[in-house]
């Protein structure tokens, strides 16, 4: 078994359309400057309401990756 250390950051994604899209948002615009992503752990949801609406989801999540 090999062993691995990570590397945490934090990014918040959002999205009109729901929090797994907030999530994906999140992920994939990190994955433009960032490599060796392997999980993710979701801190935080909000969302903004008007008229008695959701609107905007935001979403919190802790990735960990690897280092080089």
């Amino acid at each position: 078994m090999s062993s691995h250390v990570y590397k945490h950051l934090e990014l918040t994604g959002s999205s009109e359309q729901g929090i797994q899209q907030a999530i994906e948002s999140a992920i994939g615009k990190a994955s433009e400057s960032l490599h060796g992503m392997r999980w993710f752990e979701v801190i935080d949801t909000r969302g903004h309401i008007e008229h008695g609406r959701v609107q905007h989801w935001q979403v919190t999540i802790k990735v960990g990756f690897t280092l080089d």
